[in-house]
């Protein structure tokens, strides 16, 4: 699987964690930054990665950064993102299952670097369940649609 990643600051060490377990996992990652600890505004780079996400450069996005909220708020100004935030291994699989997410955000002061790891895993191999969800899922891509 393709993964493309993007982060602030506060998430770039969690990123390159997360990367190198990807990478082992056998995925490729397209990394938008940052690259370091150094003070960043993460919306550029959480945009970039949701794009490559959408654009189908990715088939997954990861985005990271003290709490994942902004993080996650960014990349659902993305059209066609359903981006989720997920600090805890329930979240993560019911936003695959029901929601079909797209993009995963993780807060790295929320969560220790051993669950961001077991939340990623647990996240790239949960299926949508589709079903009634489609259903959902499908009205949601309707009202992004009208509020463009």
């Amino acid at each position: 699987m393709r993964i493309a990643m993007g982060c602030d600051h506060a998430g770039y060490p969690l990123k390159e964690d997360l990367k190198a377990c990807l990478v082992e996992e056998g995925h490729e990652v397209l990394d938008f930054g940052t690259g370091s600890t150094e003070p960043v505004d993460y919306p550029d780079f959480c945009a970039a990665a949701a794009r490559a996400v959408v654009e189908g450069r990715a088939d997954r996005g990861i985005v990271l950064g003290a709490t994942g909220e902004g993080e996650a708020m960014v990349a659902n100004k993305i059209h066609g993102v359903r981006a989720a935030l997920c600090n805890d291994l329930f979240t993560a699989h019911m936003s695959r299952a029901h929601n079909d997410a797209n993009i995963l955000a993780i807060g790295a002061r929320v969560v220790a670097t051993a669950l961001a790891k077991e939340i990623l895993r647990v996240w790239l191999v949960t299926p949508f369940d589709g079903g009634r969800h489609l259903r959902r899922v499908e009205r949601m891509s309707e009202i992004e649609r009208g509020e463009a």
